[in-house]
């Protein structure tokens, strides 16, 4: 029987909980503020559907850049789009930057799908945050140099506090009064996985209870496409069609889509979950990480990076290969490192690969940078808990390797039927060769 303890302690007796070292952490809620809408529910709505939230840029600055395009939250006041100004004052948005205020947001969300907004203080105590900004808006960077050269005095107090990739987890922590560990990681397009995982291991091992985890993204502007265009890393050839030009493994594809947004998952010890009679949407199992070590931003051809992630994510969760059966792809949509990753998912599953599937669905919401990695975490966990496959859409030419025998879902969804446990891995990886594993799965008693 699990008993109350002291305001001081931790909120209920341990008698009852396994050793640490195999404490069970399950997600018990989830926040989404993304191209395909405001919310989970129409957000994984709209990409079974098929949907895309990639559109055309319309200020006359992009017209002069090869790229011409990006996934963008849609700004509104209807129940799937975004008013900034309906949940902030004035004065608030003056002191954050458009990432912050999307995990605001979206923690809202989250927290009220928990059902996990304590007021007790060890209750806040236990609870604890871990959600990172990948890239700053350099748009703040470039109006407040402008502004200086003005005047000292027209440079905001808060520049600063915009532009510190930790300040998202710090205005959530404050928000909230939670006290547990406040963790800010900022590892490129890694980020959101990176900090899922960090935030596993931190409830696993004994360090809180409940951790509020995710990446946030904002920084499209016109600096940023030019920059990601230079690098030749962004698609040029559907500034007409941008709905089709987020195109993961497919033969024409020709480079990323910059998104927007911000998802936030509530990860919390099993224990505590069923002591308060929580709805539990999935289990984390495992975390692998590693480098590639090779290059600044592209990928090692050979795939053993990623290779590596997943392998230590599968060693971590106890699990053999036998026992995955969805990958969620990193696949951004790029020439190389779509091919990479697929290499390195046929190269760890051998001859199991005809029993796995792989999607991205980059295709439907662009590439969020600091964001993909737990947006495409959260609907990863929707699809462990209703049985669906989200689509790969714009995927009309499979470029894979040869003799390749994985299976993929191009443009519709798919139902996910005949395994007795759904479990997922969900890769991520980010430019200086970091990379990140999370292993999901159905949860079961």
């Amino acid at each position: 029987m699990l008993k109350k303890l002291s305001r001081v302690g931790r909120p209920f007796s341990r008698e009852a909980i396994e050793p640490r070292s195999r404490r069970r952490v399950v997600i018990t809620g989830m926040g989404i503020v993304s191209p395909l809408g405001v919310g989970t529910q129409n957000a994984w709505k709209a990409l079974i559907d098929g949907k895309c939230g990639i559109v055309k840029l319309t200020d006359p600055e992009y017209k002069k850049l090869p790229c011409q395009i990006a996934a963008l939250v849609p700004k509104g006041d209807s129940p799937e789009k975004l008013d900034l100004n309906s949940r902030f004052t004035p004065a608030e948005l003056r002191t954050m930057c458009p990432a912050t205020a999307y995990a605001l947001v979206a923690t809202d969300e989250a927290l009220t799908d928990a059902q996990w907004k304590p007021t007790d203080e060890s209750d806040r105590r236990n609870t604890g945050v871990a959600v990172g900004i990948g890239m700053i808006d350099l748009a703040d960077v470039c109006n407040t140099h402008e502004a200086m050269k003005e005047s000292y005095r027209k440079v905001s107090p808060y520049f600063v506090p915009r532009i510190l990739p930790n300040m998202a987890a710090g205005r959530i922590s404050i928000a909230y009064g939670f006290r547990g560990p406040n963790h800010a990681v900022s590892t490129a397009c890694a980020t959101g996985a990176h900090s899922i995982g960090d935030g596993f291991r931190l409830v696993r091992g004994g360090e809180t209870e409940v951790m509020v985890c995710g990446g946030t993204e904002a920084c499209i502007s016109p600096l940023a496409i030019a920059a990601f265009c230079r690098l030749r890393a962004l698609s040029t050839s559907r500034n007409e069609f941008p709905q089709e030009a987020s195109r993961p493994f497919d033969k024409t594809r020709d480079g990323f889509v910059m998104g927007e947004g911000c998802a936030i998952l509530v990860l919390e010890e099993l224990a505590h979950a069923r002591f308060r009679k929580a709805s539990i949407y999935a289990e984390v199992l495992g975390y692998g990480l590693s480098g590639d070590a090779v290059h600044l931003t592209a990928p090692c051809s050979e795939g053993t990076g990623a290779l590596l992630a997943m392998d230590r994510a599968l060693k971590d969760a106890g699990l053999a290969t036998s026992e995955v059966n969805y990958v969620n792809a990193h696949a951004t949509s790029t020439p190389l490192g779509d091919t990479v990753e697929l290499k390195a998912i046929d190269a760890l599953f051998g001859e199991r690969a005809s029993n796995v599937t792989v999607s991205s669905t980059k295709g439907a919401h662009g590439h969020l940078l600091g964001a993909s990695g737990n947006l495409e975490a959260a609907f990863t966990v929707m699809a462990l808990r209703h049985g669906i496959f989200p689509p790969t859409i714009n995927l009309h030419q499979l470029d894979a390797p040869s003799g390749t025998n994985l299976n993929f879902v191009p443009n519709v969804k798919r139902e996910w039927r005949g395994t007795s446990r759904r479990i997922a891995l969900k890769n991520a990886f980010g430019f200086g060769g970091t990379n990140a594993s999370l292993c999901l799965a159905q949860f079961l008693e």
